[in-house]
This record gives structure tokens, C-alpha cells and sequence, in this order.
């Protein structure tokens, strides 16, 4: 699997499915996270990106500059 990349990011829509590279469900299919909302960025610095995720019910999170290596939008 490829890691996403800054402008993959930020041209996220809500409800896309992303899915996590290093971690995995009980039948060893990669984790999926949805996009739940609306991409945020920054005009003074463009290397900055936050989109919220979820997975599950209760899990929620945001995809960031940080950890979007830990992503991918194919499952392969």
C-alpha cells in the first residue's frame, strides 16, 4: 500500500473510506476509516491538513501532516 499524500489529503470528500497501514482486523484485512466531515486547511501554511475520521462507532480521530503516512486509499 501507498501513503497518501499531501494533496490526497486535502482533496478528501466525507464519507471516502481510507485504510490504515499497520494495523489490521481479526481476519487480517486492513483497518477502514471514513472521512466524517470536511477538510481543513491553512492559507499561512500549506503544508498543514486536518480531516476527521471514524472507524467503528466510537472511534474517531484526524487524519494530520503528522500521520498521514499511516494511511492509504487502496486496500492492496
Amino acid at each position: 500500500m501507498k501513503a497518501i499524500t499531501l494533496d490526497e489529503a486535502k482533496a478528501l470528500l466525507p464519507g471516502r473510506i481510507l485504510y490504515e497501514m499497520y494495523s489490521h482486523n481479526a481476519d487480517g484485512t486492513p483497518c477502514r476509516w471514513r472521512v466524517n466531515g470536511k477538510v481543513k486547511t491553512w492559507k499561512q501554511d500549506q503544508s498543514r491538513v486536518q480531516v476527521p475520521v471514524k472507524h467503528g462507532l466510537y472511534d474517531y480521530a484526524y487524519l494530520t501532516e503528522n500521520n498521514r503516512g499511516f494511511f492509504s486509499l487502496g486496500e492492496e
